[in-house]
């Protein structure tokens, strides 16, 4: 029997601290679902090559890396990848506070340079996004384990109540219909 005074003050204080992380978590995936995405303002420059614009990932991003170090602007935070557009390309730079894209035009000695800098909303989405730094994706693990302990020690302090068994059992086993019926119907 695990000691339900300990777990109880162990489930109130992880609930308190992983607070702000999941209500942003909440906020930011309920707006996402309906579209509410957040916004940018975006510059577009153009660029001129030393060489012709390629299908290189390295190459791209340090076409970029040396454009933003001279305009002294930080780089993007995510993973840069060559995403497809048909026959074409272009490289995609995401991060929690601008997206990079990089694009050909006509004239392969010149580029096309769009940077994105998210709004305060958009900040919040490329978050939850995992397009933020190592630190916040510590942060947003933190709240996963957190959240699974919310769940499972609240489980059992139910179960250990014997009025809430038969209606615990219930509502998990509801759960769990519920749950595989919404993954068959999608």
């Amino acid at each position: 029997m695990i000691n339900r005074p300990i777990l109880m003050k162990v489930h109130v204080l992880i609930a308190v601290f992983i607070l702000p992380i999941a209500i942003m978590f909440f906020v930011t995936g309920a707006f996402y679902t309906w579209g509410i995405k957040g916004d940018y303002e975006t510059t577009v420059q153009k660029l001129h090559l030393k060489i012709p614009f390629q299908e290189e990932l390295s190459y791209l991003i340090n076409v970029v890396e040396t454009e933003l170090n001279k305009q002294q602007v930080s780089l993007p935070t995510g993973k840069a990848k060559i995403k497809k557009i048909g026959q074409s390309f272009q490289l995609e730079w995401t991060g929690s506070s601008k997206d990079v894209v990089l694009e050909p035009t006509s004239d392969p000695l010149i580029a096309q340079l769009k940077i994105k800098n998210t709004g305060w909303h958009r900040h919040f989405v490329q978050l939850h996004k995992a397009k933020g730094g190592i630190a916040f994706k510590v942060y947003a693990t933190i709240l996963a384990v957190g959240l699974l302990f919310l769940l499972i020690s609240g489980f059992i302090m139910a179960w250990q109540l014997p009025r809430l068994r038969k209606m615990t059992l219930i509502s998990t086993m509801l759960g769990l219909i519920f749950f595989v019926v919404m993954f068959v119907s999608s």
